[in-house]
């Protein structure tokens, strides 16, 4: 069946990537109104992140030492709230694929495992077979060298022989002297 073929899992991961996406709107919301969270977990990243971009793009242009002014208040909170919602979505895409890895590993091992026991059975059938073998092989060289056609013809030997002895071939002199005796005796 094709539902078994599909990998279930990717799909409820990539369920979960999709509903962070949400999840990180209203961080991101919660962030531009709250004053606390505004202030102590969105302008410091995005500070942070604003001086180490202003400083790299300087460099590249040649400009060594220039102040790097901070940005304002509402610039710094908007850039922080974005930076939080996009650390959002990659955290719970990064946990996907460590559970993803995880499940893989497991059934890599539960493989593994199955594969083991198959060996550990087909070895046990090996040693089973080799100890059966030497079994008939101990039987055959016990046994007398005959051929199976010479021992037919020894049973039939034995039969004519047996034969012979109980009921003698009948002639047509021994036949009617049989007659002549029974007809005497009765």
């Amino acid at each position: 069946m094709v539902v078994g073929a599909f990998p279930m899992a990717k799909l409820l991961y990539l369920g979960i990537r999709q509903v962070s996406k949400p999840l990180a709107n209203r961080i991101k919301e919660a962030a531009r109104r709250s004053e606390f969270f505004k202030t102590y977990i969105c302008l410091p990243p995005a500070q942070l992140y604003h001086w180490v971009e202003m400083r790299t793009k300087m460099r590249i242009m040649g400009f060594r030492g220039t102040v790097i002014k901070p940005l304002n208040e509402e610039a710094a909170a908007e850039l922080g709230a974005e930076l939080l919602g996009e650390a959002t979505i990659f955290i719970v895409g990064g946990g996907c694929l460590v559970l993803e890895y995880w499940r893989h590993q497991a059934q890599q091992r539960h493989k593994e495992e199955e594969q083991r026991a198959a060996w550990d059975a087909m070895q046990d059938e090996v040693g089973r077979l080799a100890l059966a073998l030497e079994a008939l092989q101990a039987q055959v060289q016990a046994a007398p060298a005959h051929s199976a056609l010479e021992e037919l013809q020894a049973q039939m030997r034995e039969v004519r022989a047996q034969l012979c002895v109980r009921d003698p071939p009948a002639t047509p002199q021994a036949a009617s002297e049989g007659k002549v005796q029974e007809s005497a005796q009765a």
